[in-house]
């Protein structure tokens, strides 16, 4: 008779949906945040240096992430294909998380050091130099706008507020470690080190 009682009345089985699927989330999501393998960064693992930041917020701006994902599922056809399957102590310092979900392009997760740096350049300028099949777009401006590092600081310091531990003397020289440069130079410097901690290869 109860059990009829909540399936003729919508509102009250959609309240006890709802109450049941929050406690179910609870259940897997609180205990992670008391594992170390979770919360805790994986030996070697090193704050973004200033130019891979700036180059963090340009793969951010330029939508990057709508294509590739930097997450490998541990399946045996993502992990022959991409390698050793992602591990959350490898992003502690990501804020915001780049995972992504869809993959029009590759998972890009372990891509730093696969290619070299003319390699990339000549990708994003042109994908179909390198790629005859690709369907992704060229990105010539990025060799053309230059990095004047105003703001490098204070997202640095913004993310230590965060916990990502970024020493002063980081800080300090944010700036004039990225003036001048070329925004695919920023680019490519974060590409190259992404998934390369794990890997040994950093």
């Amino acid at each position: 008779m109860r059990h009829e009682i909540v399936e003729k009345n919508v509102g009250l089985l959609a309240v006890l949906i709802l109450v049941v699927i929050s406690f179910a989330g609870l259940a897997e999501i609180v205990p992670l945040f008391f594992q170390k393998q979770t919360t805790e960064p994986v030996e070697g693992l090193e704050p973004l240096s200033a130019l891979e930041l700036e180059g963090r917020d340009i793969y951010r701006r330029e939508g990057c992430v709508g294509c590739h994902s930097q997450m490998i599922r541990p399946f045996r056809a993502e992990t022959e294909r991409y390698g050793h399957y992602s591990v959350a102590g490898e992003s502690v310092y990501d804020h915001n998380f780049l995972w992504g979900s869809k993959r029009t392009g590759p998972d890009l997760a372990r891509v730093g050091g696969r290619y070299s740096d003319d390699w990339h350049r000549a990708h994003m300028y042109n994908p179909r130099d390198v790629v005859p099949e690709s369907v992704m777009p060229a990105y010539p401006w990025l060799f053309e706008r230059t990095l004047d590092g105003q703001h490098t600081a204070d997202k640095m310091r913004a993310l230590r507020e965060l916990g990502v531990p970024y020493s002063d003397e980081q800080i300090e020289g944010a700036r004039s470690e990225v003036r001048g440069e070329q925004e695919i130079t920023a680019l490519i410097a974060y590409l190259q080190q992404l998934g390369t901690v794990l890997e040994g290869t950093r």
